[in-house]
């Protein structure tokens, strides 16, 4: 076993029903996530990624396939039993409890000393900076500051695992940002795993070291934030993370051919025959259009994001790309402009379907 793997699974499956009637949550889902690092799951509702996190906690068994904890195999073992604690969407605060109290709650239940509850509490809320708010109840605080109350509950007995599902999805956007920081910082300082889950692509791609995409059951690919946007292994992560262009083209050799007639020189990686081409917004650059190896095309619709401007341009088969620019005078284009567009082959990927 690998001493730098805090969390591995192998080959989960956790199914709900029997007969014809059951529902596969997990479909043999394999992972290894190493101590110390910020991992995301990520997908939309109902993909599995809530179930696996649970079969981590030991809120849900398997139904095939073990979990190992730092090479100790806890599938079966009670969730009080194990080292790992959970944040949930719902803070689940005790109100009639004060800020110390809470935090201490877990200790207190372990039997640990009062000198030492009172000493972690203190710790850990002025980790998550809130060492002026002990004394408060809960309907006291903000949400964002009882958000802050339940890490702090969590991370008090230093657990080797902390788990967190969607635990910023109640916030509004403003807070929702500080958090994602808040909770950076807050697993950088304590050095604790930490295994998010999220269908939220930019709180993965801001937050994650790695991220793994899961899909009715599946995952279907682990990696770092950038290699996740940048090479996605199939259609639906390219098409979940971030926005993306897909046009279906003809490969002979390194030529692709647009349904537009136009062609493109591609790493091909030895495929051939129909394929589908997917290429971000940001990676579309607009020229004049007698520009050669330009792409002719015209400006159907243009929108205005403040630093950016979203462009939606026609090609002569009806394809339509969105390309995004920055906002300056140098990228204004009207609708109906006729326009070049340029594409660099490499930023070009070959999906699986």
């Amino acid at each position: 076993m690998n001493q730098d793997i805090a969390v591995s699974a192998s080959r989960i499956v956790k199914t709900y029903g029997a007969g014809t009637s059951a529902v596969r949550a997990l479909d043999d889902v394999s992972i290894d996530i190493e101590k110390g690092e910020f991992f995301t799951l990520l997908g939309p509702s109902g993909c599995g990624k809530t179930t696996l996190l649970r079969c981590i906690a030991g809120f849900e068994t398997p139904t095939s396939g073990t979990i190992l904890l730092s090479g100790r195999d806890i599938t079966f073992t009670p969730p009080n039993e194990r080292p790992i604690n959970t944040v949930f969407q719902s803070y689940a605060l005790f109100p009639h409890l004060t800020v110390a109290q809470n935090v201490g709650f877990g200790l207190q239940m372990l039997g640990r000393p009062k000198s030492e509850v009172a000493e972690a509490a203190a710790r850990v809320l002025a980790l998550v900076r809130l060492d002026g708010f002990a004394n408060r109840l809960p309907q006291q605080l903000s949400g964002g500051q009882q958000q802050r109350v339940a890490l702090a509950r969590a991370l008090a007995p230093q657990p080797e695992v902390l788990l967190l599902d969607e635990p910023l999805s109640a916030l509004d956007l403003k807070l929702r940002k500080e958090m994602q920081s808040e909770l950076k910082r807050l697993q950088t300082e304590t050095g604790i795993t930490f295994i998010f889950v999220t269908h939220d692509q930019e709180e993965a791609l801001t937050m994650s070291n790695r991220i793994g995409v899961m899909s009715a059951g599946k995952l279907l690919q682990v990696g770092t934030p950038r290699d996740i946007y940048d090479r996605p292994v199939n259609r639906f992560v390219a098409d979940f993370i971030g926005e993306t262009n897909f046009v279906r083209a003809t490969l002979a050799g390194d030529q692709a051919t647009l349904g537009s007639g136009d062609t493109i020189v591609v790493d091909a990686k030895g495929a051939s025959g129909s394929v589908t081409l997917a290429v971000r917004p940001e990676q579309i650059r607009i020229a004049p259009r007698d520009r050669p190896g330009a792409i002719h095309a015209t400006v159907a619709e243009s929108t205005y994001f403040g630093t950016d401007m979203h462009y939606q341009l026609a090609l002569s088969d009806g394809t339509f790309l969105i390309a995004r620019l920055q906002a300056n005078a140098a990228n204004v284009y009207g609708n109906g402009d006729e326009v070049g567009v340029l594409i660099d082959g490499t930023a070009l990927q070959l999906l699986a379907e």
